[in-house]
């Protein structure tokens, strides 16, 4: 056992991940960093890059055995070598968005400062300082005013008589609005952290603790005061509330407001990349919750418009963002439209894609593409497809963040050894997944009728089976629509899979009809 944590410790050593991440370019402009310093080409933490550059696994004894470092210094040595790659980044003209520019320009402010040479400083700080207005960047704002006032205390300039009250206002309106953003920020963060740890609300108890919370914790504003940055924080309140409290159409709102935010003033988009990139993906998730078929469509192609036009700047996190919310959406547009065979060739897209990125993509986002291909097969009617991509999920280790996931992927396990034919392992699958699902805390309704159900099918006679088909599905129906049960069904169609054995119809068909059927509702009620 202690072998096995030792591997993934090494495998996690900061350094070594790090070296793994640098692009092309990053390690050549690495290179050329250590050839400016002089005299440093030769040195050992150079000769330590190169050597784990190489590396396939991260292994200390091979390191030490290579006679660049003994044992004892091996420590010292890289931590100086990832501060050496961290400041060769940091010069990367990649790596040069706004903040970094206007902390530099502030670095170089004070450096003037203290040479007693105010003017220039004044000078170089007024500059930041619009810039940081400009892009919204108010917590840096509020540093360069601060340190305004400190010059302002050595050198009055005679220009402006009133220079002192001008910057104590500036400095209180950027602390109240530094305030306000930070208590949205921080209600953001505290409510995608329960929706992390928790999930959606299984019960009444939970939504009031939610309401309370939410409710409780918002600050007072004025709408017409807030900037983007306020903005984006209050929209992500709200989004993570709505997803929190099951109401997908309040997450289709907030994440719509969220998404036109950035297209409002597009530089934002090329400030905030990562932000723009899990917006656009919250409002197809949210299309997708809602049943919003055409809008779906639009947005996903837009979204695609956008990468192949570089609209969004790429670097190694947006790459794998992208990646990501690409082939997730494509996946999600062929279920909500039911063309599960159509959508096969993304399976061999999505499995390279996921070896190209694997040192950087987390197991999570694996299984759950590994889960929604499943679901794929499951819809082709390739039961021993999706039992296979069903397997990676059951034996994956580290998921406590994704119990729901564990027992939706054991719960279509089920049903594809049903209908395979596999009567053989079913037992012990039956057996397999109530162990699991009696660690489970707050094991739903809809899990618990569907598990008994579909385990007293094995004592029914044959030309009784699509009685009891029936039976279970008038059990489960009435859960299609509670407010906390309905959620089961986001995860597995498990009604329409029912239906499909009552009406013995491909399952891709009953999923059709629906559509067509909901169309026709729609436009009646236009």
């Amino acid at each position: 056992m202690s072998k096995i944590v030792t591997s993934a410790n090494q495998q996690n050593d900061a350094l070594f991940v790090l070296i793994k991440s640098l692009t092309k370019s990053e390690k050549r402009q690495f290179n050329l960093y250590v050839g400016r310093l002089g005299g440093n080409i030769d040195a050992k933490f150079f000769s330590l890059f190169k050597f784990l550059e190489k590396l396939k696994v991260y292994d200390e004894k091979v390191i030490i055995n290579s006679g660049i470092v003994s044992k004892q210094q091996l420590s010292n040595l890289k931590a100086h070598l990832y501060k050496q790659i961290l400041i060769s980044l940091r010069l990367n003209p990649a790596h040069k968005n706004i903040r970094i520019q206007l902390r530099e320009q502030l670095d170089f402010a004070t450096v003037l400062y203290q040479k007693g040479l105010y003017k220039q400083s004044l000078k170089l700080l007024e500059k930041a300082k619009h810039l940081a207005l400009d892009n919204e960047e108010k917590n840096i704002a509020y540093e360069i005013v601060e340190l305004e006032k400190v010059i302002e205390t050595q050198y009055i300039t005679r220009s402006l008589s009133n220079r002192a009250d001008q910057l104590s206002v500036q400095a209180k309106e950027l602390s109240l609005q530094n305030v306000l953003a930070s208590k949205l920020s921080n209600l953001s963060l505290q409510l995608y952290s329960h929706l992390l740890q928790n999930g959606y609300v299984k019960n009444n108890e939970e939504l009031e603790f939610v309401n309370t919370y939410f409710y409780g914790k918002i600050p007072r504003y004025k709408f017409n005061n807030l900037g983007f940055r306020e903005k984006l924080w209050l929209y992500k309140s709200h989004l993570w509330f709505s997803f929190l409290t099951q109401d997908f159409l309040q997450s289709y709102k907030y994440a719509r407001k969220w998404v036109d935010l950035f297209k409002e003033d597009k530089k934002y988009i090329n400030l905030h990349p990562v932000f723009y990139l899990k917006g656009i993906n919250y409002l197809l998730e949210a299309c997708f919750l809602v049943q919003k078929r055409t809008t779906f469509k639009k947005e996903l192609t837009s979204f695609e418009e956008d990468v192949a036009q570089k609209n969004i700047p790429i670097n190694t996190n947006t790459e794998l963002l992208i990646f990501e919310y690409t082939y997730t959406n494509k996946l999600h547009l062929h279920f909500l439209e039911a063309t599960f065979s159509e959508g096969e060739y993304l399976v061999d897209i999505i499995n390279q894609k996921i070896e190209n990125y694997r040192d950087r993509l987390d197991n999570h986002h694996i299984v759950m593409l590994y889960y929604k291909i499943a679901c794929l097969y499951f819809g082709m009617g390739k039961n021993e497809l999706c039992i296979e991509y069903l397997q990676k999920i059951i034996k994956s280790k580290n998921l406590s963040s994704a119990e729901d996931l564990q027992c939706f992927a054991r719960i279509l396990n089920l049903i594809a050894h049903y209908e395979c034919g596999l009567d053989y392992d079913l037992e012990r699958q039956f057996l397999d997944t109530y162990k699991f699902l009696l660690k489970m805390e707050n094991l739903q309704e809809v899990q618990k009728v569907f598990l008994t159900s579909i385990r007293d099918l094995s004592d029914i006679f044959p030309h009784e089976i699509k009685n009891e088909f029936k039976k279970i599905h008038s059990k489960l129906k009435k859960y299609e629509d509670h407010p906390y049960e309905k959620r089961a069904f986001l995860y597995l169609d498990i009604l329409s899979w029912l239906e499909s054995k009552i009406q013995n119809k491909p399952i891709a068909t009953i999923i059709k009809e629906k559509i067509i059927i909901s169309k026709k509702n729609r436009n009646l009620h236009v």
